[in-house]
């Protein structure tokens, strides 16, 4: 067994250390022997995982579902359906985030082109952002409060 301390493991995964430490205190990855000194030492299994667990945050899946994906990979009789299943349920919410992103760009653009960017104080892209806080203030104070207990 190959045991190297956590800058090599952050070398070789292309995680930094700091990231090996809280992926570690997240149970990402299982916690690491440690020397009579008290320094982490990591294998190549933990390299592997690593580099994993860095791919897998690449394409943007979140801690939980790495944590299954971790489960699913280590599994060697997982149905491949289950893995797919993450996969596409990861790819409807980043389409519906990026859908979200190009409304507000639209919105932006929109209000960008309405703007005359001169020395005259009216301005269109103050006065949405004031009406819509103007509108959120109105719903708050139509919203009947409870009173606090005395």
């Amino acid at each position: 067994m190959v045991a190297m301390n956590i800058s090599h493991a952050a070398k070789l995964s292309g995680v930094s250390a700091k990231m090996i430490r809280h992926y570690e205190s997240a149970g990402l990855i299982p916690a690491a022997a440690r020397t009579g000194a008290g320094y982490r030492l990591y294998t190549l299994d933990d390299v592997h995982r690593l580099a994993f667990i860095r791919r897998a945050r690449a394409v943007g899946f979140g801690t939980e579902d790495i944590r299954q994906l971790l489960s699913l990979w280590q599994n060697r009789q997982r149905p491949a359906r289950d893995v797919k299943r993450l996969a596409v349920e990861h790819l409807q919410q980043l389409q519906a985030r990026i859908a979200d992103l190009e409304a507000i760009a639209d919105t932006l653009s929109h209000l960008i082109g309405h703007c005359h960017g001169d020395e005259r104080p009216d301005c269109p892209i103050l006065d949405s952002l004031a009406a819509d806080s103007a509108a959120s203030a109105a719903a708050r104070k139509d919203t009947p409060r409870r009173k606090k207990a005395q």
